[in-house]
């Protein structure tokens, strides 16, 4: 038995329900993945603000899912975002949609491309393909150039758009396959199949799906003692004097937090 929360980085329920419906029947024998949202921050992280600030109810969230007995977090949206930081903080494994993708894709095709949302995504995707290290792997960034809090009033548009631009943007590019850059695009596209949809002329790739896929992985790997981050650098936990700092940094966030739901 593993457990795994699918956490929504939103401050909305909106996108709880897709994400349930297009990725539970994927999950394995003996997997509980929970779907949850964060509470009392931005409903959207479309803006670099407001992504920080998610960023950290997010840490909050993940912690609080190794307290309460999860295996596995995947962090749902395509920014990956806080993800490297929370594997300071816990022991189980924390799942990137976009990291894993990268890692996986060479399963699928020698080369791929992301499809994201919206142009302000695309030179942060960029970025995130240097920082990860696929070279010329990844051929490329284009966009829809939909908004997410916009796309889940609109899945048959979306859905048409993924249809219609990742098989002409995957030639431009020369890709071999396509990476869903966005976690609700992806859901919304694996709704349309599911209601009988065409499917695209390229080999999409769903990273909710390669996330949850790793993230069982890894929780059968951390069961069994063997998954262990290493502790000597980048994910270094506090220690010793620096511990008793973190914890008081940590009341007086949580003591002191926004309260987005009056607003």
């Amino acid at each position: 038995m593993r457990r795994i929360n699918f956490i929504n980085p939103f401050g909305s329920v909106a996108y709880d329900e897709i994400i349930q419906k297009t990725l539970g029947h994927y999950c394995a024998d003996g997997t509980e993945m929970v779907v949850t949202h964060l509470e009392n921050c931005p409903p959207d992280i479309d803006f670099f603000y407001n992504k920080h600030m998610i960023e950290q109810a997010l840490y909050e969230e993940v912690m609080r899912s190794e307290e309460t007995g999860f295996d596995a977090v995947i962090v749902g949206c395509l920014y990956d975002p806080g993800v490297r930081v929370a594997r300071e903080l816990v022991d189980i494994p924390v799942i990137g949609p976009l990291e894993a993708s990268f890692q996986m894709a060479a399963n699928f095709g020698y080369s791929t491309m992301v499809l994201t949302d919206h142009r302000k995504a695309v030179p942060y995707l960029y970025d995130e393909a240097r920082l990860r290290g696929q070279g010329n792997t990844v051929k490329g960034i284009e966009a829809i150039d939909w908004f997410v809090k916009d796309m889940i009033h609109d899945r048959a548009a979306v859905a048409r758009d993924v249809v219609n631009l990742s098989a002409t943007a995957a030639r431009k590019l020369g890709a071999e396959t396509v990476i869903m850059g966005c976690t609700i695009i992806a859901a919304i596209y694996q709704e349309y199949l599911m209601e009988g949809g065409k499917p695209a002329e390229v080999p999409i790739l769903n990273p909710n799906l390669l996330a949850l896929k790793m993230a069982e992985s890894l929780a059968d790997l951390h069961q069994k003692g063997a998954y262990t981050l290493a502790r000597t650098g980048f994910y270094m936990k506090p220690y010793g004097h620096f511990e008793a700092e973190f914890k008081r940094a940590r009341r007086i966030w949580n003591a002191s937090k926004p309260d987005f739901s009056s607003q």
